[in-house]
């Protein structure tokens, strides 16, 4: 039975790690001030990766004159953990170090005795069987692997190469099904011909949780591979992936972390006037959000005179004040030269008209608009004992889907009517995370559709799906059923970037792209970060992390050059790498 105590709603909760390492403010920890305005140099909106990357940056460059707004009662953003039974932790968002070379987050691992330097793989040995519990020979699936990987790799060549894909095929999912459709024509037997294209489906299915989307369909052909792919596979840090946020939050005054803080508005373009400074009225202006290279929204040149003037001193924390206004739900406001903001794309894409004032330039809005934030949600069915052989470590579970699919419309797939009697047919495996914890994963409208559930549903809907594929009428009732609802929160709205068809990697370089007050400002008024924001490294926390740093690094530069501090200490692997000439 699902266990009574499980958390009423799936969402994220604090981690004690979390909470006690980064050490938020508490009411009585909080910077003190006139009222309900408080003036700080600069503000960070949110205490996710990117935002504590751009805290340490602005600190290693002895700027300690910032805020973070954390809209949540925890640090991490999307890296959050929580205790099960047995002292055992469970990752609810991040879960791998993608890469090891050039890699900042393995580097940090490394550094603070988080990973080892020799990682030993454990045997991996994945089974996949049908609905009716028949189990596919290894040398089968390991042929349409290869096959998959191959074809995967193709469309990755598109972006940089100068050739065109096949005629009225533009996403990844069409090129695949276009070559597995090729694949499979040699194949006579039709039993054999079913069984092979489930296990691409499976695989297919697999690669939307990957990439964050509902349907391989959705992603764009030419874009895929935009993406940089880091050497080195994927890691697992033994103390789960939470255990990262300690060493970033160890520098940081607790002071300077003011968590359950939402921003409500932020008017970053200000005029100077007779009563003090005044947001910018749109209307009055000829505004057309032009693409200029500082992406500058005009203020007349007239207004400027006796406004803030950015400094030359020596200080590479010397603002000037004032310049951003932070509005905050609870009525406290907050006035900064600056704002790093590293709010999700999912979020941005639900407030970011009634988030900003002025509201964001058109090139800006658009590209929001563009990109996709999808839905990918985590399944953890905790068990009193084993019953998996112990050398099994992957269910692989092979849908028959062209049954139910083939004559469905795009409206029938997405109604509730089917959802709710297919939804769990979107989970293409579950994986051993111990010998009493499975995991499963979901993604797309049928993971949207599954945060709608009682948790006792998933993990009933779960020992069915187990029972029927194992062929095992004793696979066990789980004693805790824990799902996460990614989609459903407010302060995230999704789990991560993804280029649909029909946007591009410009499309990311514009979310990344500072805005400037006036055409005469030195420095920004905001900065973008986050895992949207880096046009290489999207989706991966590594991604968040750099852009957060690239944030504080446009603040701290100076009119004149100035040495800026990229790291603490001399164990930057990547700035060792790129110190080897290469003849």
């Amino acid at each position: 039975m699902v266990d009574k105590e499980e958390p009423v709603t799936p969402a994220p909760s604090p981690t004690e790690e979390g909470m006690a390492t980064i050490g938020a403010a508490g009411a009585g920890d909080q910077p003190q001030s006139a009222g309900n305005n408080t003036n700080v140099k600069i503000v960070i909106i949110g205490a996710g990766m990117a935002g504590l990357s751009a805290a340490n940056h602005l600190l290693q460059n002895g700027c300690e004159d910032f805020l973070i707004l954390e809209a949540r009662g925890r640090v991490g953003g999307r890296i959050v953990s929580i205790p099960l039974s047995n002292n055992q932790k469970v990752e609810l968002g991040a879960n791998w170090i993608h890469g090891v070379l050039g890699n900042p987050i393995f580097e940090l691992a490394v550094q603070h005795g988080l990973v080892s330097v020799v990682n030993v793989p454990k045997p991996h040995k994945v089974v996949a069987t049908t609905e009716d519990g028949h189990q596919v020979p290894f040398n089968i699936l390991q042929e349409i692997y290869e096959a998959y990987v191959c074809f995967l790799r193709r469309c990755d060549e598109y972006f940089l190469c100068q050739y065109s894909p096949p005629p009225d095929i533009h996403s990844v999912g069409e090129h695949i099904n276009y070559e597995i459709e090729i694949y499979l024509s040699e194949v006579q037997d039709p039993k054999e011909k079913r069984l092979k294209q489930s296990i691409f489906n499976c695989l297919l299915k697999r690669e939307t949780c990957i990439t964050g989307c509902n349907n391989m369909n959705e992603v764009d052909l030419l874009e895929l591979g935009s993406y940089t792919e880091l050497q080195g596979g994927n890691i697992v840090l033994p103390s789960g992936y939470s255990s990262i946020l300690r060493p970033l939050g160890a520098q940081i005054p607790k002071q300077s972390i003011l968590t359950k803080c939402p921003v409500k508005k932020i008017h970053w373009k200000r005029k100077k006037t007779f009563t003090g400074l005044e947001t910018v009225d749109e209307n009055s202006e000829d505004e057309h959000s032009d693409d200029s290279e500082r992406t500058v929204t005009e203020v007349p040149t007239g207004d400027l005179r006796g406004a803030s003037v950015e400094s030359n001193t020596s200080s590479n924390c010397d603002f000037p004040a004032g310049n951003v206004r932070i509005d905050c739900e609870d009525g406290r406001v907050f006035h900064a030269a600056h704002v790093i903001c590293t709010i999700p794309l999912g979020v941005l894409k639900n407030t970011h008209r009634a988030l900003f004032d002025p509201v964001l330039p058109q090139y800006k809005q658009e590209s929001i608009e563009n990109l996709m934030f999808g839905t990918v949600d985590k399944i953890f069915l905790e068990y009193e004992r084993p019953f998996l052989s112990a050398d099994i470590s992957e269910i692989m579970l092979l849908w028959d889907d062209d049954k139910r699919d083939m004559n469905s419309s795009e409206e029938e797939l997405a109604s509730e009517d089917y959802l709710s009697k297919n939804w769990f047919k979107k989970i293409y495996s579950f994986a051993k995370v111990t010998d009493t914890l499975l995991l499963g994963w979901v993604s797309g409208r049928e993971a949207e559709y599954m945060e709608t559930l009682d948790h006792k549903a998933v993990a009933e809907k779960c020992t069915e799906i187990l029972r029927n594929f194992l062929q095992d009428p004793y696979v066990p009732k789980p004693k805790r059923c824990v799902c996460t609802s990614w989609k459903s929160q407010d302060f995230t709205g999704g789990a991560y970037t993804s280029i649909p068809v029909g946007a591009t990697q410009e499309d990311i370089e514009n979310l990344a792209q500072p805005l400037y007050a006036t055409p005469q400002a030195m420095k920004p008024a905001i900065v973008f970060a986050g895992e949207h924001t880096h046009s290489s490294f999207y989706s991966t926390v590594h991604g968040a992390y750099l852009s957060g740093r690239t944030a504080a690094q446009h603040l701290l530069a100076s009119d004149e050059p100035d040495e800026i501090i990229m790291e603490s200490d001399g164990s930057d692997l990547s700035a060792w790498i790129q110190g080897i000439a290469l003849d």
